[in-house]
């Protein structure tokens, strides 16, 4: 059975990104929680509220000693860059349709906030539909054994975080994991490699343009990964979206940056935030060379039904939320 939402509610989660497309201004008042994740078991109770806290409020925090060794995201971000580096033509041969959210694509994401196609490619993972979609190991050896594993980790780190707040909304501590479930058809977890391009042969960093525009995530919870020395992405959380006042979030290889989405929003009856972010264009005093970050996407199976304890929203599946909000967000560019 479809839970199909009427326009006004696809259009609820776009408002604030339409109105945010200029450049707004930088404050360092602003923090990032970071929450330490050592001694999980013995301490859970704490970090739950660390996590419950950060997400309510900020709705982005850090995470350090994560278990996932510095060493493998190195390896990961290496994979990614040399995958990058193949010839269009072969990148070509494993296109993204929106429709399944998997493979590749190059200046396609169309944001509402801008308008513009963001300045980036990506290449995204999603174990169920990768038919076809894997480079050969001549093209590119050891690839999909090495993602394999990162998106494994990540998933693994991921379903602790959400077991903290299904403790804390009421559910079974295994709730997400559940609705998160990588061993059905339905999976819907997604690993994205992103590369903005370099800028070392511009004359000037056009500031209508957006190496990623203004926007929400569409999961319910995000583990970012981004490389020392490439700077640029920046936070506004919604309870503050229109004063245009961005903080930056540095990347640190120790840190693993972490966001809620929309569907953990909607699921959460709007107590935990989905929080507004982009990628701003180089500063003239910062290198303009290219940009890589990982994403891993908690996104639930698809028959998952979406509803918060208290009922504020109409039950939607995982399936027809993520359609209305990849619509809004892609082009066909081949």
């Amino acid at each position: 059975m479809s839970n199909k939402p009427n326009a006004s509610a696809r259009l609820k989660e776009l408002e604030l990104e339409s109105q945010l497309g200029g450049e707004g201004t930088e404050t360092t008042d602003r923090k990032i929680p970071v929450i330490d994740l050592r001694d999980f078991e013995k301490r859970r109770e704490e970090i739950t509220d660390q996590l419950w806290n950060a997400a309510s409020e900020v709705g982005f925090f850090q995470l350090k000693n994560h278990g996932i060794a510095v060493e493998d995201i190195d390896s990961a971000f290496k994979m990614s860059e040399r995958f990058f580096n193949l010839p269009v033509e072969v990148k070509q041969k494993y296109p993204l349709h929106e429709t399944s959210n998997t493979g590749w694509e190059s200046k396609a994401q169309v944001r509402p906030s801008t308008k513009a196609a963001d300045q980036k490619e990506s290449y995204q993972i999603t174990l169920s539909r990768m038919d076809n979609l894997w480079p050969t190991d001549e093209e590119l050896a050891n690839f999909k054994s090495l993602m394999l594993d990162f998106e494994h980790k990540s998933w693994q780190l991921g379903m602790k975080v959400l077991s903290c707040f299904a403790d804390r909304l009421g559910f079974e501590r295994d709730f997400f994991t559940k609705a998160h479930d990588p061993a059905s058809p339905e999976y819907n977890s997604t690993l994205r490699l992103l590369h903005y391009f370099g800028l070392d042969n511009a004359a000037g960093v056009d500031r209508d343009k957006w190496r990623a525009g203004a926007h929400t995530d569409f999961d319910c919870l995000t583990l970012l990964y981004q490389r020392e020395g490439q700077a640029g992405l920046q936070v506004c959380p919604g309870k503050e979206a229109l004063s245009g006042a961005w903080t930056a979030v540095e990347p640190k290889p120790e840190l693993i940056t972490c966001n809620i989405g929309d569907m953990m929003m909607r699921w959460s009856d709007d107590q935990l935030k989905s929080t507004l972010h982009r990628v701003r264009m180089p500063k003239p005093e910062e290198g303009r060379g290219p940009r890589y970050s990982l994403a891993f996407f908690c996104q639930a199976n698809s028959s998952a039904l979406i509803q918060g304890p208290e009922g504020k929203y109409e039950p939607i599946t995982a399936a027809d939320y993520l359609q209305q909000r990849l619509a809004a967000n892609f082009v066909e560019t081949y």
